[in-house]
């Protein structure tokens, strides 16, 4: 990966910060475990509660972490005052999702002023190491940050 210089020497407390802020993290119990410029990891447990019908973890949680995760590699690169939304993304699943913790990793692929391009990956550890879950290629579009998004139509 490419050493990325950030826009705003304070984007790792500005990613923490966000990340606190998002409550479907905290109700699964992730956790932001490694932010670098244009790299960021977020861990969390296998939980029965979070699983499909065949005991696996359920694909919408597992995109959520990647997705975050690419999220927040983009928005460490941005000037401050400036937010990520993804615009699109691709997933694929290739092996069912069980283990002890699962981890999703976003890397910025390309940055951009408007649009910067992440890959993910979904990892699930166990007993034998970690097994490659689900891999994503998403575009995140850079937005004015305007704080309260509670009103943004009003």
């Amino acid at each position: 990966m490419p050493d990325y210089t950030p826009l705003d020497d304070g984007f790792e407390q500005r990613v923490r910060s966000s990340f606190a802020r998002q409550t479907l993290m905290e109700t699964i119990e992730a956790r932001l475990v490694k932010v670098l410029p244009g790299e960021v990891e977020i861990q969390i447990p296998f939980r029965a509660d979070l699983a499909q019908q065949n005991g696996f973890m359920h694909a919408g949680i597992i995109t959520s972490i990647v997705d975050t995760a690419c999220g927040y590699a983009a928005l460490s690169l941005m000037p401050a005052k400036v937010d990520v939304l993804t615009v699109e993304y691709k997933v694929n699943f290739v092996s069912p999702a069980t283990g002890h913790t699962l981890i999703g990793r976003g890397k910025v692929i390309r940055p951009g002023r408007t649009l910067t391009v992440c890959a993910g990956e979904v990892v699930a550890t166990g007993d034998q190491g970690e097994k490659l879950v689900a891999t994503m290629l998403t575009t995140m579009m850079a937005i004015p940050d305007r704080g309260d998004f509670a009103n943004i139509d009003k």
